[in-house]
């Protein structure tokens, strides 16, 4: 891949898609013990809550900067490839340069502001829960340096062809966390719930996310001495034209994916008079997250190459058939995990969470999250199938202009769905009121129309789009799923399973086995065409 390294065979792409697939797959189950140690540490409780509202600002730039697909990483990966490898050390050591004073600016501005950002974030908290989001912010304020060095560190590993390190590298935050929160209890001897301990544990748990964050980047930097690209020390050039590529990507790049995350900023403005509310999200969003990530990486990953093949007027009809297959895998697979979190929301989150801290008062409001949640599932990967297509054709400013008015609507409907005050309800507007849930049904609608819209222009730009069949297709899916998450809940819920970790686990098990053989029988009867595919490739394997 890199010009310096005549000969060199870039690996192939199920070959990369394997690595990375594997890579977030261990790092998600490490993100999911990570949420059952907090879950019993703290429950729905002041520490975890406030965290919440003290991650939005670092948890922004780590996600925005660090992470694998964001924009520091794309921008070094998309102009280092191309480069000879002694030049890349020399322009990934002018761009740590520049950006990290810049980044050392927003630190120190995240701690000296800490206070009044934490208002703006969360207008509605109590005392004690702002004055430990406060100090958790200023603890976790230097993610901001080390954010902006992890994306453009792994940047450069992933265009020396190395992807391992880059997608696995979350493990060890979420490590830190558990070892950080596994000696505080040790040393309390209990979960944390009195108001000291509340103010502790906060500490514990910004303190261990920022040193998860400085071992994402400490890891890399052998990894990068081993490439010939750990140039340490200060390179001020920004006429470089390498330096000057880097920065023209980046800047749009982050702009439109820092749209995307606004939308977390809303959804915290409106959680915060709701007690517990941001802690509860953020369970049931992973438990969401964890396939949802492990789905994405295997499907988008790769496709993108194969849409930006096939951008040429004699490929269209390819093109259009790679749309369907793309949007119709993740129909297939979103509908039938979106039902089993409608169908056993409950058994779920008392499986993976209720212990400790988290008792059933909190598993209640997590359980009635993920129903939401699970009502939204399907809209949220079939929209990023349909980004990408785009991205293929050259087009970024048409999803970035829909995710700048997916903002608003995601505001309108969060005031709405959550049931704040609104002139004129009663009159002119129905009384709504779904609490916590209403921020998550919120999401779920801007989604699905953002996705809509990007459906209708692709259908302008493409000169037409078989969408009838596509629409029937994904309607025999939507019934053979609701067909299998009906059977799940009341096969949960009619019959009397033992108590304890075996009765749930047993519970779980036969309940979504019932709900995935429903949903395979029936789709395998309705005729769409990918997922006759898949079910033959898994009793392929079978045999």
């Amino acid at each position: 891949m890199w010009g310096s390294v005549p000969g060199r065979m870039a690996p192939s792409l199920k070959r990369i898609a394997l690595i990375v697939a594997l890579a977030t797959a261990l790092s998600k189950v490490a993100g999911l013990l990570r949420q059952q140690v907090i879950a019993a540490a703290f429950g729905v409780g002041a520490a975890y809550d406030a965290y919440n509202y003290a991650y939005v600002l670092p948890g922004f730039l780590l996600i925005l900067l660090g992470g694998i697909n964001g924009p520091f990483h794309s921008a070094m990966v998309s102009v280092l490839a191309r480069r000879p490898r002694q030049e890349g050390a020399y322009v990934l050591a002018a761009i740590n340069t520049l950006v990290g004073a810049a980044l050392i600016g927003i630190t120190l501005l995240l701690v000296v502001a800490a206070d009044p950002l934490t208002t703006l974030v969360g207008p509605g908290l109590d005392a004690v829960r702002h004055d430990i989001a406060v100090l958790q912010l200023r603890w976790m304020a230097p993610m901001a340096l080390f954010a902006g060095l992890i994306g453009l560190g792994f940047g450069a590993l992933n265009a020396a062809d190395e992807f391992w390190l880059p997608a696995v590298s979350p493990l060890l935050s979420s490590l830190s966390v558990i070892v950080g929160i596994g000696l505080l209890w040790w040393r309390l001897g209990a979960a944390i719930t009195l108001p000291s301990e509340a103010v502790l544990g906060g500490i514990v748990l910004a303190g261990t996310t920022t040193l998860g964050a400085v071992l994402q980047w400490l890891i890399q930097l052998p990894a990068l001495a081993r490439q010939g690209l750990n140039q340490v020390r200060l390179v001020w050039d920004w006429r470089h034209p390498g330096v000057r590529e880097v920065l023209k990507v980046m800047g749009p790049a982050t702009l439109s994916s820092g749209m995307l995350q606004i939308n977390v900023f809303v959804d915290l403005f409106f959680a915060s008079g709701i007690s517990g509310a941001a802690a509860g999200l953020g369970y049931a969003g992973l438990l969401v997250q964890t396939p949802l990530g492990l789905l994405s990486n295997a499907l988008l990953v790769p496709l993108l190459p194969v849409y930006a093949r096939l951008t040429a007027p004699e490929d269209r009809p390819q093109l259009i058939a790679r749309i369907r297959q793309g949007l119709m895998l993740s129909n297939a697979s979103m509908l039938p995990l979106g039902a089993l979190m409608i169908g056993l929301a409950g058994p779920i989150v008392a499986l993976v969470y209720e212990r400790g801290a988290f008792d059933h008062r909190a598993a209640v409001l997590v359980a009635s999250l993920l129903v939401a949640y699970g009502v939204g599932m399907p809209a949220y990967l079939a929209r990023d199938v349909l980004v990408r297509v785009f991205y293929a054709l050259g087009d970024a400013n048409t999803p970035f202009r829909w995710s700048v008015g997916g903002i608003g609507m995601n505001a309108l409907f969060d005031w709405l769905l959550v049931g704040a005050p609104l002139p004129g309800q009663g009159l002119l507007l129905p009384k709504l009121y779904f609490g916590a849930p209403g921020l998550v049904l919120a999401t779920a609608l801007v989604n699905i129309l953002t996705g809509a819209g990007l459906l209708l222009v692709l259908h302008r730009r493409l000169q037409g789009l078989p969408l009838r069949d596509w629409s029937l297709d994904t309607l025999k899916l939507l019934l053979a799923a609701a067909a299998g998450g009906v059977a799940a809940w009341g096969l949960a819920f009619r019959v009397q399973w033992p108590t304890g970790l075996f009765g749930l686990l047993l519970q779980n098990g036969i309940c979504a086995a019932l709900a995935l053989g429903i949903y395979g029988l029936l789709g395998s009867w309705s005729g769409v065409e990918e997922v006759r595919e898949v079910l033959a490739g898994l009793r392929r394997r079978k045999a």
